[in-house]
């Protein structure tokens, strides 16, 4: 054991346990990876391992972890960008060979784990290790979340969580809407909480809201959800996913009983609220975080909402 891969960003180095990934921290570095730093991933968080041709003259290793195994990948929820993926190792097309022997090696660790179903291999290829769609999700997080104290700016107020008990919300004084300014700061205790849903600041419509339990009415919109904040192009994806991800490992921590996640109640459009949109959409447009094509596409879907 403690085999060690050099990649392009990141270096794996495989124990009898778990295979650990550190990150590089050069200026080229998705600043996902720089943040994370170090993962140690446990074989038991892993589903499968493949090797598979890459752009421009490389070859991608990937590790695959299984449902449940990982906060920052539920968190994720499948919005991250191959080049911010945690478990692509990309490395040089004449590293090929030794990419396969690391990769079997890996294989062999994941097959002799017990429950073991089956993997796939090299372009699709079958093989008698862990295949991720026969492997059964993890009851529990095995990978350890980003620790600490966090915070990061959204357009609409500031986040923050002190790592294990509380998160609050700090109204900006030009992004917030009314209806958030009415509502005041929110502190958040996390075991009044069942989940986080982020929607990447990626997209123009990028958010992070807190689920509280019980249920009970909320805001389809985010901007008018006390519970959410809004990106609008801040909140980058290392801040705020890693951000989100501690949070969700912490509800997690506190109560292991599944609450389901309550549905945002619809209501009759607002012609007001609708405007309120717009006028927010054209802040973003005027702050140049918003492109012309994204705002005029966004303005259209707001109309056809009356």
């Amino acid at each position: 054991m403690g085999d060690v891969l050099a990649g392009i960003h990141a270096t794996w180095e495989l124990e009898s346990d778990a295979l650990v990934i550190r990150f590089d921290r050069g200026i080229r570095t998705p600043k996902l990876f720089s943040a994370l730093r170090e993962r140690r991933v446990p074989h038991e968080a892993l589903a499968s391992v493949t090797l598979t041709p890459g752009k421009r003259g490389t070859v991608v290793l990937h590790a695959v972890p299984r449902p449940g195994a990982d906060p920052l990948m539920e968190a994720a929820a499948g919005q991250l960008k191959e080049g911010s993926d945690p478990y692509r190792l990309v490395l040089p097309a004449e590293r090929e060979t030794l990419a396969e022997q690391y990769r079997d090696e890996l294989r062999a660790l994941l097959a002799s784990r017990p429950g073991a179903a089956g993997a796939v291999g090299y372009e699709g290829e079958a093989y008698d290790a862990c295949d991720a769609g026969g492997v059964a999700p993890a009851e529990r997080f095995l990978v350890a979340p980003p620790t600490g104290p966090q915070s990061f700016k959204a357009y609409d107020g500031k986040a923050s969580f002190d790592g294990t008990s509380e998160v609050a919300f700090r109204w900006s004084w030009t992004g917030a809407s009314t209806e958030k300014w009415r509502s005041g700061d929110q502190v958040f205790p996390v075991r009044d909480l069942c989940g986080v849903e982020w929607r990447s600041p990626d997209g123009v419509d990028g958010y992070l809201r807190l689920v509280p339990r019980g249920g009970g009415p909320r805001s389809e919109r985010p901007d008018q959800d006390p519970a959410c904040v809004v990106f609008g192009r801040y909140g980058p994806v290392y801040e705020s996913l890693t951000f989100a991800a501690s949070v969700l490992a912490a509800i997690r921590g506190k109560d292991r009983t599944p609450v389901p996640v309550p549905v945002p109640v619809s209501a009759a459009v607002d012609p007001g609220a609708v405007a309120e949109r717009i006028r927010h959409l054209g802040e973003l447009h005027r702050a140049g975080l918003v492109t012309d094509a994204e705002f005029s596409a966004k303005k259209a879907e707001l109309l056809a909402e009356l």
